[in-house]
C-alpha cells in the first residue's frame, strides 16, 4: 500500500480527507510544541506543520500518476494546504496575541502585598 491509497483507506474508514488535514495538522503542531518545549505561540511548531504540509503535498502530487502536473492536482494541492493551515495559524496568532486565554491558575488580582489599594 502507498501513501496515497493509505491516505485514502484512512479517510474511507475514520473521517473526510478535509478533517485529516485539520487534525493531524494540530496534533503536529501541538505535539512539536511539547517535544520541543515550546509554547504555541512560538513559530517553530507552526513551522513543523507548514514543513510537513509541503512535503504531503509534493508526495500527493508525485504519487498522482498523472505524466506532468495537472491543474486539478494545484487546486487540490492549495485546498489541502489552506484547509492544513487555517487551525495551526489561528492557533498560534491567538496564542500571540490572546495568551492569558490559555494560562492555568488563579486569575491575577491588583490586591496583593505589594498593592497601594490599602484600607
Amino acid at each position: 500500500m502507498d501513501w496515497l491509497e493509505l491516505k485514502n483507506e484512512a479517510a474511507r474508514l475514520l473521517f473526510e480527507k478535509d478533517a485529516i488535514h485539520i487534525y493531524f495538522a494540530v496534533a503536529i503542531q501541538v505535539g512539536t510544541a511539547l517535544w520541543t518545549r515550546r509554547s504555541l505561540g512560538d513559530w517553530r511548531p507552526w513551522f513543523a506543520v507548514l514543513a510537513i504540509e509541503v512535503i504531503n503535498e509534493v508526495f500527493d502530487i508525485a504519487r498522482g500518476g498523472e505524466p506532468a502536473l495537472m491543474p486539478w492536482q494545484v487546486v487540490s494541492a492549495v485546498h489541502d494546504f489552506i484547509n492544513t493551515m487555517i487551525m495551526p495559524t489561528v492557533l498560534l496568532l491567538l496564542v500571540r496575541s490572546a495568551g492569558k486565554l490559555f494560562r492555568w491558575g488563579p486569575p491575577e488580582t491588583s490586591l496583593g502585598p505589594d498593592s497601594d489599594d490599602r484600607s
